[in-house]
């Protein structure tokens, strides 16, 4: 009975005209375990899922698209949400294969074809209309292996890290960090983590105090499989932000809350996209710093060592190795022009 009260007060709450509100109202029974918590990503995938449905007007078209979300796309992200530490799952990237298949499914249409009838030459014709056509790979993999479709050869788009902080920005924006005690601690240390380490954002939202160590008055941060020394000016910064400075918190969450960078919803973390806006307004690009950081690491440190540290898949640790030996010569360049000009 109470585990019906449970889903009907979660339901209740998903389906008010205010979300933003409805979300805030749940968090605070959430935080103090009167409801147990959910995937709250997951929870907005699963309402956004039921949008792109309705919002597709053959019906064949509804029946392909709600079997991909079923049975590919939403038990991918359960299993996901089971077996992961984190609080939310990532589903960005789901997100843009449900509009990609949304899209190829209407071109289809519009051509006069099915996904029965599509052919390699279709196929090659719909990856030519934009680099987001790619993200149907999976789809199609989806409905040929369940005989909805033929096999089709779909290659991954080429893979491009894109423009990085130059060096000497990258170091000038470090020193700001580590010295300006006038920035939000908040701010110093997931820009630190960034730039020094190159966390990405979702993973450093999710960061617990935990994953602080102090060993021997020294300050270590947990990634992955090993503790890692940090300056001892980001040290001073991380012991902080773990005892006082974690000021961003929303009412009605507990005193003593896990996560590093605690968010506005109550005894929620922050959101990644968050965090990005406020490094943003410090004039730090999440993306550009994290490939400068990684193509600097990457050139110094084996590709096992890398992953292992930084938590890093091996495939992702190699693709950068192979980046940094790339880039190395003109990062390096880039170093040397800078210092001369310090000089």
């Amino acid at each position: 009975m109470a585990a019906g009260r449970t889903a009907l007060t979660h339901q209740a709450l998903d389906d008010h005209p205010r979300q933003r509100s409805a979300d805030y109202l749940r968090h605070m029974p959430v935080a103090v375990a009167v409801l147990p918590a959910r995937d709250e990503a997951l929870a907005r995938m699963e309402r956004w899922s039921r949008d792109v449905l309705a919002g597709i007007d053959h019906p064949a078209d509804r029946r392909f698209m709600q079997a991909y979300l079923t049975w590919r796309v939403l038990r991918r992200l359960r299993h996901r949400s089971e077996n992961s530490p984190g609080p939310r799952a990532p589903t960005s990237q789901s997100r843009h294969r449900v509009l990609a298949v949304a899209a190829f499914l209407a071109w289809l249409r519009r051509r006069d074809l099915t996904l029965a009838s599509c052919r390699q030459g279709d196929a090659g014709t719909w990856l030519a209309t934009g680099p987001a056509a790619y993200d149907v790979r999976d789809f199609l993999a989806w409905a040929a292996d369940g005989k909805r479709c033929q096999k089709l050869d779909i290659p991954g788009p080429q893979r491009r890290t894109g423009a990085a902080t130059p060096p000497g920005q990258r170091w000038e924006l470090i020193s700001r960090l580590l010295h300006d005690d006038t920035l939000d601690l908040t701010d110093r240390a997931a820009g630190s983590l960034l730039l020094l380490f190159g966390q990405h954002l979702s993973r450093t939202a999710v960061m617990t105090t935990s994953q602080i160590i102090t060993r021997d008055d020294a300050v270590l941060v947990s990634f992955g499989e090993h503790e890692i020394p940090v300056p001892g000016s980001l040290g001073r910064i991380l012991t902080e932000l773990t005892r006082t400075g974690r000021a961003h918190t929303g009412i009605g969450t507990p005193p003593a809350s896990p996560w590093l960078f605690p968010g506005g919803m109550p005894g929620q973390p922050i959101t990644a996209s968050r965090l990005g806006e406020r490094l943003r307004a410090i004039g730090i690009r999440a993306l550009p710093g994290r490939r400068a950081a990684l193509t600097d690491l990457a050139a110094q440190l084996p590709a096992a060592v890398l992953a292992g540290a930084l938590h890093l898949s091996p495939g992702t640790a190699v693709r950068w190795m192979h980046q940094a030996g790339a880039d190395w010569n003109r990062y390096a360049a880039d170093i040397a022009r800078s210092r001369d000009h310090q000089h």
